[in-house]
């Protein structure tokens, strides 16, 4: 036998039921005021209301089928529910960025679980004095996600002066900002290290951005470092700097292949970077790597399926996002201090870097 549940309105229910039910009817079904309506079903937090009244308020609601719009929650909250993710690249960098779609879609999965919207903006320039300050000013966002901070960037001191909640999908060191990062500084050391490992001496460097970003920054100091634990000096000459895409890789690489004599291997600070490398070397006639070896960083879906497949450092792109979300999150709505969090990486070895061959003939 099939039990249904029969809800027993009164006259009034029925009236409020054939137009939209309002808050007050709400509150009449419920036995309580208006205002215990608006605190219950928004979620406002530390109000002392009992379980048995919060279930008669929902219960109340769901049978009138009345549901507080985004609008009213955010008066009672004081809130937007809006996250702001502030790239501070070029749009043609952005769209480029093989890399940046799963750390966004871990941003907006974190942000879409606790009911928040995310809201997209790219910065070309940060020495303009509105390039994301409007949005703060305006009340259109609880708090910033900031991806590529750089150390010029004042607006972004203010911004913490101010108090207001900011989170770094990076590092600004000795500013306090909270940050998600991956540890740059041991990513960029192992893929060098992996080079070494491997014979090589005479190692170049492409970074992924220039210094002025401290990724870059970070992932110079980490091969260098790896250099002089190996016993091998540095050397500037070695050394040249990308700017996010391949055409900057293919001009850096070429640049390398032109030295006397060129360097037996090159790690660079970004696969994309690395892409355009990798073209440079074809173009001279060389073979990769067999004349050069290659390791990027980053792991972007293309770099198994480039010719040879690239040897890299797998960055966690979405537990980024998602981790840089759910700190955001946790200053706005509990009022929690945020933190500095490193991420770890791990090597992926390919084709590029010699190894596999190396291992093929050691099993012939």
């Amino acid at each position: 036998m099939m039990l249904t549940r029969v809800s027993h309105f009164s006259g009034e229910d029925l009236v409020a039921a054939k137009r939209r039910a309002t808050s007050q009817d709400v509150a009449a079904r419920a036995g309580v005021s208006r205002t215990t309506v608006s605190l219950v079903l928004n979620g406002v937090p530390n109000v002392r209301i009992s379980e048995k009244t919060r279930a008669r308020v929902f219960l109340a609601s769901q049978e009138l089928e009345y549901y507080p719009d985004a609008a009213a929650r955010s008066l009672v909250r004081g809130l937007t529910q809006t996250l702001g993710v502030i790239l501070c690249q070029t749009p043609d960098r952005i769209f480029a960025d093989a890399f940046l779609p799963e750390v966004l879609r871990g941003i907006g999965e974190a942000a879409q679980g606790n009911g928040f919207r995310v809201l997209l903006q790219s910065v070309e320039d940060i020495t303009r004095p509105a390039a994301y300050l409007h949005l703060v000013r305006e009340k259109r966002i609880d708090g910033i996600i900031l991806s590529g901070p750089r150390a010029d960037d004042q607006q972004l001191l203010r911004l913490r002066e101010e108090g207001f909640p900011v989170v770094l999908l990076g590092q600004l060191e000795g500013s306090g900002i909270p940050f998600v990062d991956v540890d740059n500084i041991a990513g960029a050391k192992r893929g060098a290290e992996h080079l070494l490992s491997l014979g090589h001496r005479r190692i170049g460097l492409i970074t992924n951005a220039p210094l002025h970003y401290t990724a870059s920054a970070q992932r110079l100091l980490g091969y260098r470092q790896a250099l002089e634990e190996w016993g091998i000096g540095f050397d500037s000459s070695l050394v040249r700097y990308g700017d996010f895409h391949e055409e900057s890789g293919k001009k850096a690489m070429a640049q390398l292949l032109d030295l006397s004599p060129p360097p037996t291997a090159v790690f660079v600070a970004s696969d994309l970077v690395a892409f355009g490398a990798m073209e440079a070397i074809k173009s001279g006639g060389l073979r990769i790597p067999q004349d050069t070896a290659l390791v990027g960083f980053d792991d972007v879906p293309l770099a198994r399926y480039v010719d040879p497949p690239l040897t890299t450092i797998r960055l966690p792109a979405y537990e980024l996002g998602a981790r840089a979300a759910a700190m955001l999150l946790d200053m706005i709505q509990a009022k929690k201090d945020g933190e500095g969090l490193l991420l770890d990486t791990e090597l992926v070895v390919r084709e590029s870097c010699g190894l596999r061959a190396r291992e093929a003939m050691l099993i012939e």
